[in-house]
């Protein structure tokens, strides 16, 4: 099985993180599975919708390139999952946002799930995910703490810097867990990459869960489900099929790009 791992960080703006999530994923995957980390240049280096959509550009036409490349999964390790229902709708190989699959495992895990983002900026944001994925009533609040996405990356690699992220989440972490939240989410791939190396983190007695294994395990079981009953994604509605010449049109026309 050989899956793409799709992340918003380039390796030269972001080493630290791209080594420790390369041990973190070969300690995860099955055996037999490839998974290779690409990743975006520029990366996504700030908190903002705009910057969410260049990036979703490139991840809709490298599902495309994925699928192409004899791929059979596609991740996109990134919590905003920009671009997900849209790459859905132009592979068929199995496409995994690590938003969506944080929110439904801590379902699992929970009745009521709280987000804390990196920056203010990412909460309407959020809130579009919760109210796209029918998780209104489950996932119930987004608190954030105060990092651009490069800024929180110096923290690999340093125990100080760990503990400084860990103490900002936990202060806004707590509020959520006293008004009910019952499980946090960290709202990054790279908070939670971070947050590995605690050990059943908890926050007040409330799981910290991280997405990265979860998304993961969930696109080999997706790939072998495909391959068991033969069925993929629903073709009547979101995720619609365009014809191939409307998808090579997208692919080689990259107005403002």
């Amino acid at each position: 099985m050989k899956i793409w791992y799709q992340s918003y960080v380039d390796y030269e703006n972001g080493a630290g993180y791209w080594d420790e999530l390369r041990k973190h994923l070969d300690a995860i995957v099955d055996p037999g599975t490839e998974i290779d980390i690409k990743g975006i240049t520029p990366h996504d280096s700030y908190a903002h919708a705009i910057v969410e959509f260049r990036c979703a550009r490139e991840v809709i036409c490298n599902a495309v390139r994925a699928e192409r490349g004899g791929y059979d999964a596609f991740i996109i390790g990134h919590f905003q999952d920009a671009g997900l229902y849209e790459a859905r709708s132009v592979v068929d190989i199995p496409v995994l946002g690590m938003g969506e699959a944080s929110m439904l495992h801590a379902c699992q895990l929970g009745q009521r799930s709280g987000i804390v983002t990196i920056n203010r900026r990412y909460i309407p944001w959020f809130h579009h995910q919760i109210g796209k994925y029918g998780l209104g009533e489950r996932v119930t609040g987004v608190h954030a703490m105060d990092f651009e996405p490069g800024q929180i990356l110096a923290a690999f690699g340093s125990d100080e810097r760990l503990e400084t992220v860990r103490a900002l989440f936990e202060e806004q972490a707590r509020p959520l867990v006293r008004d009910g939240v019952d499980v946090l989410i960290p709202g990054g791939g790279i908070p939670m990459l971070l947050f590995s190396q605690l050990q059943a983190h908890r926050v007040d007695g409330a799981p910290v869960i991280n997405g990265i294994p979860i998304v993961v395990k969930l696109a080999e079981m997706a790939v072998k489900l495909r391959a068991l009953t033969g069925l993929g994604v629903s073709r009547t509605s979101d995720f619609v099929k365009p014809p191939e010449e409307i998808i090579e049109e997208f692919m080689t026309h990259p107005k403002g790009l």
